[in-house]
């Protein structure tokens, strides 16, 4: 296929996508680094990578290209564009009758051009797809409901963690991950690189977040009862998530090993941690009042004078990534932030890092109604005190949950997840000032609550 006006094409269609990481910036160029034709004839499928050249660097995405003489209906909200009057170029991942072309590929365990597409287990290559409208940074297609294939749109050298972590816990065994299936790659800078990964669709799950936020909503709408006595109490569900993410960490340390973080090298952490705060202090002065409880939990981390134990972790971990099947809870995206760096996010952690990540998502749940005007009417200092003591129980339920399916005890461990929490707190101030102003108030109500408590005994 000619695509010498591709380029053009794509410099208006890019920045209108979900996933394109930079709307903040204008578009230098657009290069096609490759093209490998997938499905031939009319429509025709080819997938296409790109380098994207803009100020401050240039990233790479895929994008594959249906290509049809004529356009259906049914397929104009996906258009590209037009090479000419014959050709129309359009987004593959919304075409059923070409995206059978990744489960034949993968069933088949075939390389096509630079694609070297793999699988573990049987797939059936008869479904039809259809894109998932809740993405943003990767594209996921539904195949009836049996499997969920993600595309990483934006592509880094390196196996994907969410691969990566993926693969050795179903080898492994864990129950609290979904089983999977396939993928395919190709070769970035002479790596191998993941392009997209294919798991089991959980059709009777339902996310934790919403889960936790029609249980608040209960709470609000009795807002004279206190959160153990309302119909809708999520601390169960709390404890059994704290379980199975312990087993999940388990799993991972088998899989994966563990390691020691040295004195020195937590100093270093909690210098970054300072650093942070200081930089989030310049930009959001409310969070200055608290700086002196903020540094005093980073010193505390600094001052620890035996090493830490460190493995693999999620390192993105929040009620968004879990959800509640008929079997239990089961955890989902592995990729670590992914904003950082592939070697950071691969890196080992301590696994009270993803501890905090998710007493954070707590916090979240419990206030985000509030400062999101969904819940009118009611006394406001009542509504934030039930909403502070929900949080609360489901913290403590979670870290014993934990503790009890054999994690690192929380509660025996209050430093070194103190300077976590506060930690993602001083990132979600930054990043609230900067995205959504209006939720600004989340991070900075928490922190001024377990800023007053002890040292000892915060999570309660």
């Amino acid at each position: 296929m000619r695509l010498e006006r591709l380029d053009d094409l794509l410099m208006d269609w890019l920045p209108r996508q979900r996933w394109f990481a930079g709307k903040d910036r204008g578009i230098n160029g657009i290069s096609v680094l490759s093209d490998t034709e997938l499905v031939e004839g009319d429509p025709a499928l080819h997938h296409v990578v790109i380098a994207v050249h803009q100020d401050g660097g240039t990233d790479r995405y895929q994008v594959p290209l249906g290509v049809r003489s004529e356009l259906p209906g049914r397929l104009e909200y996906a258009a590209i564009g037009q090479l000419d009057d014959e050709t129309h170029l359009y987004d593959a991942v919304h075409d059923p009758e070409l995206t059978r072309a990744w489960l034949e590929n993968m069933a088949g365990n075939v390389d096509v051009g630079p694609l070297a597409f793999r699988s573990i287990t049987g797939i059936d290559t008869e479904l039809d797809s259809f894109a998932s409208p809740a993405e943003q940074s990767n594209t996921s297609l539904i195949y009836g409901d049996a499997y969920i294939c993600k595309l990483f749109r934006r592509l880094t050298p390196g196996i994907n963690p969410d691969l990566e972590l993926s693969l050795g816990l179903v080898r492994a065994g864990s129950k609290h991950v979904p089983e999977l299936y396939g993928w395919f790659s190709s070769d970035l800078d002479g790596t191998l690189s993941t392009l997209a990964m294919m798991s089991e669709f959980l059709r009777s799950g339902t996310d934790g977040w919403q889960l936790a936020g029609t249980s608040v909503r209960d709470l609000y709408a009795e807002a004279d009862l206190r959160a153990d006595e309302v119909g809708g109490d999520f601390a169960g569900e709390s404890e059994r998530l704290g379980a199975a993410t312990a087993e999940v960490h388990r799993d991972l340390a088998g899989a994966f090993g563990t390691g020691e973080m040295m004195p020195a090298e937590v100093r270093a952490v909690s210098e970054q941690m300072g650093a942070r705060l200081d930089e989030t202090c310049a930009a959001v002065p409310q969070l200055t009042p608290y700086a002196g409880r903020l540094t005093d939990a980073f010193d505390a981390l600094a001052e620890l004078d035996a090493p830490l134990v460190v493995q693999r972790v999620h390192g993105d971990y929040h009620l968004g990534q879990v959800m509640r099947t008929d079997s239990g809870w089961m955890l989902l995206d592995f990729e670590g932030e992914p904003a950082k760096p592939l070697e950071e996010r691969r890196a080992r952690a301590h696994p009270l890092r993803d501890v905090a990540g998710m007493l954070r998502s707590f916090d979240y749940a419990a206030r985000h109604l509030l400062v999101n005007g969904q819940v009118m009417g009611g006394d406001r200092d009542q509504l934030e005190f039930r909403a502070q003591e929900w949080a609360d129980r489901n913290r403590a339920a979670f870290c014993r949950g934990y503790a009890e399916a054999g994690g690192i005890d929380p509660a025996s461990h209050e430093v070194v997840l103190r300077a976590f929490e506060f930690d993602k707190a001083v990132y979600e101030v930054l990043y609230e000032a900067r995205n959504r102003p209006s939720w600004l108030p989340i991070p900075l109500d928490s922190i001024a609550a377990l800023s007053t408590r002890p040292e000892s005994g915060y999570l309660t």
